[in-house]
């Protein structure tokens, strides 16, 4: 399949995010969540991508976040929250998203998404489950979950 590699934190990834068509889209740029974190590559990457020789084609965030914060799952856990995936037009079709999906699930955790630009189906491939809408916690997102073996949904 295809290799995927936890993208380093450095002016060189700033410069390939600017490739990807929702660089300019303020909720699905990553382009500021990177600059936060360019110290020079001493810092766990959030960032994930694959490359077709030296360019890189298909990319995600992928956030763990602490169990103290999860309102989706039971039992409560560590969960990872996938954010900003995006693969270039060019290189649609060709499964890069599905690889970094799959990538994100070898974790063995919970992932909570938010469906993008008409991606429902693309998640329901997935496995992804839509969670009934809660206004108070889910603020205008229209969360997915992925729930391994033995996990449950929060009421």
């Amino acid at each position: 399949m295809y290799e995927v590699k936890r993208l380093r934190i450095n002016y060189k990834t700033l410069e390939e995010f600017q490739k990807f068509r929702e660089f300019g889209l303020e909720e699905l740029s990553m382009k500021e969540d990177l600059e936060a974190n360019i110290v020079e590559n001493d810092s766990e990457s959030p960032f994930y991508g694959i490359y077709d020789n030296d360019l890189l084609v298909a990319r995600m965030s992928l956030y763990k976040i602490d169990g103290k914060y999860d309102r989706y799952f039971k039992p409560a856990q560590d969960y990872y929250e996938l954010w900003k995936l995006e693969v270039l037009p060019d290189y649609r079709g060709k499964d890069y998203g599905t690889a970094l999906v799959n990538h994100a699930k070898s974790f063995g955790a919970p992932i909570k998404t938010n469906s993008r630009c008409r991606a429902d189906q693309f998640w329901l491939k997935m496995g992804f489950t839509p969670v009934k809408y809660n206004p108070i916690r889910d603020r205008g997102e229209n969360p997915y979950v992925w729930l391994p073996e033995g996990v449950g949904l929060q009421d």
